[in-house]
């Protein structure tokens, strides 16, 4: 099954995707993964990312669809694979569009897990990490026990700044500007499938394999 992810950030696809994956045995394909894989492993494409990303700049479409491209063509893809993070505008979609139809495979799905704004700043407004073990809460959903301090480790947890309310709205507003058209795009190719994001994650993970029509 060939999968593209859709859905804001904080719409929980990263977790889903892992799931989604160990089931069906496909690979979760995120394009910071292979863009870190590439540079890591000082690919040709991997080197050409590297000139932009260490000028700071965007790395341009033709050559973000010369590294997903190479990735689709791995053997642990021949069987499916779930595309999260990419596209995330409609020329990538149509770039991705060509390239794909260039090495004969077709989209089955397009996933759009949906969670209203309000809930999105509310969940990753109230997210807060441990500088030292990696480990995650919820100011409301999962807090410390101990006041602000790790459980793990007795660190003490920050807000990452990715995580504060007036950087959650700018990501949602360009979210809503370039990557919210894709629903569209892909609703006319009659491959668009919406799951209700806003339940606890196995509920939303039970409704992503019903849309999937995975027993």
């Amino acid at each position: 099954m060939r999968i593209i992810l859709l859905g804001a950030p904080g719409s929980g696809k990263g977790t889903q995707a892992v799931v989604i994956s160990q089931r069906l045995k496909i690979p979760h394909i995120s394009t910071g993964d292979i863009f870190r894989s590439n540079i890591k492993n000082g690919t040709e494409l991997g080197k050409k990312a590297k000139e932009y990303m260490d000028k700071g700049l965007l790395v341009p479409d033709e050559l973000t669809i010369d590294i997903v491209k190479d990735r689709l063509q791995q053997e642990d893809c021949k069987n499916g694979f779930i595309l999260d993070g990419f596209p995330r505008t409609i020329p990538q979609a149509e770039y991705l569009d060509n390239a794909l139809k260039e090495m004969g495979i077709k989209l089955d799905i397009a996933l759009n897990i949906h969670v209203p704004d309000e809930e999105i700043i509310k969940r990753m407004s109230g997210r807060r990490v441990c500088p030292k073990c990696g480990m995650t809460y919820h100011t409301e959903n999962n807090p410390p026990k101990k006041g602000n301090l790790c459980d793990g480790c007795g660190s003490e947890v920050v807000q990452r700044d990715d995580d504060k309310e007036e950087t959650v709205i700018k990501r949602l507003k360009t979210y809503h500007d370039q990557t919210e058209p894709l629903i569209d795009y892909y609703t006319k190719q009659g491959i668009v499938v919406k799951v209700d994001g806003t339940a606890g994650i196995e509920a939303t993970t039970q409704d992503v394999f019903n849309a999937l029509g995975v027993k």
